[in-house]
């Protein structure tokens, strides 16, 4: 399990493109974001989507959110898009809100983070990433990368370190049903 520090406000264009061919690969990364740690996998490769749920030990029936750059990278993978969303987008990301929104009548949640690690990670993949709090389920969410280490100690997981973050609080959650949604 590397540790990696990491600038939180210039990260390292190298550091990204390891953790990126890392992620591609179907390794999992944990980065700060500007809540809570998170841990990611790229949802292209199934077997890195369970490895996520394992370390984490989710239970399998609780969905996990994809992350991305911008919201064109949400917009391509052909949710539905209604008025009420790219208002909510406009006025609140990047940040803390988590979108769910319909594709292929599925329901998945969205978020765009307002981090510059993340944001930086999610253009060197140039995909979105499956991405939920770095922790064990059910405990809380880990606040910097020293926690990290010690929540997957002997996993295979790299973490990026930014040292502590504020906030603390996952993102709210709103989904987005036609011209309706609903905290």
């Amino acid at each position: 399990m590397p540790l990696i520090r990491i600038n939180p406000l210039q990260p390292d264009p190298a550091v990204l493109a390891d953790a990126a061919r890392r992620l591609d690969a179907g390794g999992l990364v944990v980065f700060p974001t500007e809540t809570v740690y998170g841990l990611a996998a790229d949802p292209a490769h199934p077997s890195a989507v369970d490895a996520l749920y394992e370390v984490k030990g989710r239970p399998a029936e609780k969905p996990i959110a994809l992350f991305a750059a911008d919201v064109a990278q949400v917009r391509a993978s052909g949710v539905a898009w209604p008025d009420v969303a790219a208002r909510l987008a406009a006025r609140y990301w990047p940040g803390p809100l988590t979108l769910v929104l319909e594709r292929c009548g599925e329901w998945i949640g969205y978020r765009i983070p307002d981090h510059p690690v993340p944001l930086a990670l999610l253009r060197a993949t140039g995909h979105v990433l499956a991405v939920t709090s770095a922790n064990r389920s059910g405990q809380p969410p880990v606040r910097d990368g020293a926690e990290a280490a010690q929540v997957f100690a002997g996993s295979d997981v790299l973490i990026l370190d930014a040292g502590p973050i504020g906030g603390g609080v996952p993102s709210t959650v709103v989904r987005v049903d036609g011209d309706g949604w609903t905290i």
